[in-house]
């Protein structure tokens, strides 16, 4: 895993959760924004999905609980079509802040993910 991209879909998701939830509490329905930024952190969820597959290949494996990352990975990859799909079919404010919420808890998660990855468990 490269940590740098780790640490970029931290950013994305914090960034597209804080704009999320900012435009939900001011009473804005569902934008191109907010979908879209939910998107974009779906995108790179896969293209970690992918990278976490090709590591142990290339001899890059995990250094904490290999159940706990994917835990971690297979739920994050799940829960930004779900937080779409609620703001396409509610188009409230709500929405949005589910939205907001989805992404900072994907961002909870990807850093779990990496203290897997790179830090050796006790």
């Amino acid at each position: 895993m490269v940590e740098w991209f780790v640490w970029v879909q931290i950013v994305v998701a914090v960034v597209a959760g804080l704009g999320a939830l900012i435009v939900g509490f001011a009473r804005v329905k569902p934008n191109d924004y907010t979908l879209g930024a939910t998107l974009l952190v779906e995108l790179l969820l896969i293209v970690q999905l992918v990278m976490a597959i090709i590591a142990p290949l290339l001899g890059n494996v995990a250094t904490g609980s290999s159940l706990e990352f994917w835990i971690y990975l297979v739920s994050a990859i799940l829960i930004p079509p779900a937080a779409v799909m609620w703001g396409l079919i509610e188009r409230n404010r709500w929405s949005t802040v589910i939205l907001g919420v989805a992404c900072l808890s994907i961002a909870v998660m990807v850093y779990r993910m990496s203290q897997i990855w790179f830090v050796q468990l006790a």
